[in-house]
């Protein structure tokens, strides 16, 4: 029925969408927040390693030092820097419960189908072994370098205001 050469290719990727989907599961359902960061950090780490799957190590790299790094550790911050009283956790409800799971395991048969019954025929041109971050970087700093120096700008204001209400908040 199925005919399916099972390569490193395919067995890294299961891998990778285990992280993924184990990570934004834990995301989820872990009550303490510093413990969700770090699973929505790992799910972030799977999908950079997708994104190398693909040929794609401009994004995976992006995905990694923006999401993965920053994103994690400003939500740290942001937890760390806020005041969090412990608030009780509502009563377990077993028929929404009941109603997610029957709801997600009627999604996963919809997306199953419709997965199996495509035909993903490639039409776009793919060369793999093309160094695609040289042309990025070549894009950015000659079509684009106005649009990225002004994005710096916006960048560097956005930091000196969120440390101004800081110290604001702080005094």
């Amino acid at each position: 029925m199925f005919n399916v050469n099972i390569t490193g290719e395919y067995v890294v990727f299961f891998i990778f969408a285990t992280i993924i989907i184990g990570g934004a599961v834990l995301m989820i359902s872990l009550e303490k927040v510093v413990h969700m960061v770090i699973s929505m950090a790992a799910a972030f780490l799977g999908l950079a390693g997708m994104y190398v799957l693909l040929d794609a190590e401009f994004v995976a790299f992006v995905q990694v030092l923006i999401y993965a790094g920053a994103v994690s550790i400003l939500m740290i911050f942001g937890i760390m820097m806020t005041k969090h009283n412990g608030e009780a956790a509502e009563p377990v409800k077993p028929l929404h419960e009941t109603l997610a799971v029957i709801g997600a395991l009627c999604l996963f048969g919809l997306l199953f189908y419709a997965i199996r019954a495509s035909d993903f025929q490639s039409t776009a041109a793919f060369h793999p072994g093309e160094d695609n971050t040289l042309a990025i970087g070549e894009l950015l700093f000659t079509g684009y370098i106005v649009p990225f120096e002004l994005l710096s700008i916006l960048l560097t204001v956005a930091f000196i205001g969120a440390i101004a209400l800081a110290k604001k908040e702080a005094e």
